[in-house]
């Protein structure tokens, strides 16, 4: 899972991808934490997929009962624990999201926002079926892209995070249609409405697809109740 996150952005440096957001990023990443909060309960336990240093995690906490953050870049959940408190209610571990450790229907809610959907580079169909398993029947599970009107603000942010030397050189030959490519191997895209329908699909679902703040598309699947 994200193994550019592992080996070039990580720890401190995705700390400072965050740090010089624009402001209309910054209500982008806002906008989709606050979607995700208005759908948590007190009781619930969270699955974050991809917490990187814990930014979502923590906030989230703030209205769950316990929340899990996974990732596979050590550095990241490194610098989670050390920005952890002593009565957090979050704990990191580090693991790949395709191969959760978790047994079945563990957590009330599971959450891959902010586009990890896209950018960890992995199958996301398997990314879904894990995320299926471990959520029990009733629970939600939240995955997000960006939309596809948020373009130029995207980009922006990428090109100031190459520009800091967080990514590597824009490539921008092969830059465009919603795709963003750095010449040091750094890619990521994002999964439309009708994408993030037929990948449900594929599992007999009929997600809820939902615009926020003409910034991001969220993919909202109910798990089954059994009968």
């Amino acid at each position: 899972m994200g193994g550019y996150y592992v080996e070039k952005l990580s720890g401190e440096r995705l700390r400072r991808c965050y740090e010089i957001a624009s402001p209309r990023v910054i209500q982008y990443l806002e906008a989709e934490i606050q979607f995700v909060l208005e759908r948590l309960e007190s009781t619930d336990k969270v699955l974050e997929l991809g917490c990187g240093y814990g930014r979502v995690a923590f906030r989230l906490a703030e209205v769950a009962n316990h929340v899990v953050g996974i990732d596979n870049a050590a550095e990241s959940l490194e610098l989670a624990h050390q920005l952890s408190s002593d009565d957090s209610r979050c704990e990191f571990l580090e693991m790949d999201a395709l191969e959760l450790t978790f047994g079945d229907h563990e957590f009330d809610k599971v959450v891959c926002i902010q586009n990890g959907v896209s950018s960890f580079g992995v199958d996301q169909e398997s990314l879904l079926r894990q995320a299926l398993r471990v959520t029990r029947p009733g629970g939600c599970i939240y995955f997000s892209s960006y939309s596809e009107r948020f373009w130029k603000d995207r980009l922006s942010w990428f090109e100031a995070q190459s520009d800091a030397g967080l990514l590597g050189e824009i490539d921008y030959d092969e830059t465009g249609n919603n795709m963003i490519v750095c010449k040091d191997g750094f890619r990521t895209g994002i999964v439309t409405p009708d994408g993030f329908r037929t990948l449900c699909g594929k599992f007999g679902l009929d997600p809820e697809i939902t615009e926020v703040d003409e910034s991001s598309v969220f993919c909202e699947i109910e798990v089954a109740e059994v009968v």
